[in-house]
């Protein structure tokens, strides 16, 4: 299986994230994207976990060859990718390497991350500029706490969800 995953915080989930998803899928002929959210990412700050893995999941649903992975979640603790990839290998039969969807921002603290090194010989980066589309999970929180519209910045299931369960205020 060609996989590629898509891991994150998506504290929410946006439409950058879904086309850049959607063109890795295109581009590079994936068997599937696995989305990732992270339970407890160990370089940020964020709660709010089973509502970024509902929002993911609504997301994704209409994707045929996208799915959403709990791998994180029933890990609990800090969710390291590299304990993450280990596991995926284990669970699937992969073709190559893992790919890796990652921005270009995230990728400049890669080397932070827990056990770097080791990570990097076992995926594949395919990574994305900010540009064309230059959506962010922190503008989208700013636009709801100043009641503004984020209507075309988010899938109309998630941004319905935020407003359900009264998120980001």
């Amino acid at each position: 299986m060609k996989l590629c995953i898509f891991a994150g915080t998506f504290n929410p989930i946006h439409n950058a994230h879904l086309k850049m998803a959607q063109c890795a899928y295109e581009q590079f002929g994936f068997d599937k994207i696995i989305f990732i959210p992270a339970f407890n990412p160990p370089h940020k700050n964020t709660a709010l976990s089973e509502h970024r893995y509902k929002m993911v999941e609504m997301a994704v649903k209409n994707y045929p060859h996208f799915e959403i992975s709990d791998i994180e979640y029933k890990r609990k603790g800090k969710s390291y990718t590299y304990l993450t990839i280990l596991e995926l290998y284990e669970k699937y039969d992969i073709e190559g390497k893992i790919s890796f969807i990652i921005g270009k921002d995230a990728y400049k603290n890669f080397d932070s991350w827990y056990e770097a090194e080791k990570l990097k010989n076992l995926i594949e980066f395919v990574l994305f500029e900010r540009a064309p589309e230059d959506i962010s999970s922190t503008e989208i929180r700013q636009r709801i706490k100043e009641n503004k519209s984020i209507s075309n910045m988010v899938p109309k299931e998630v941004g319905e969800y935020i407003e359900r369960h009264n998120l980001y205020k």
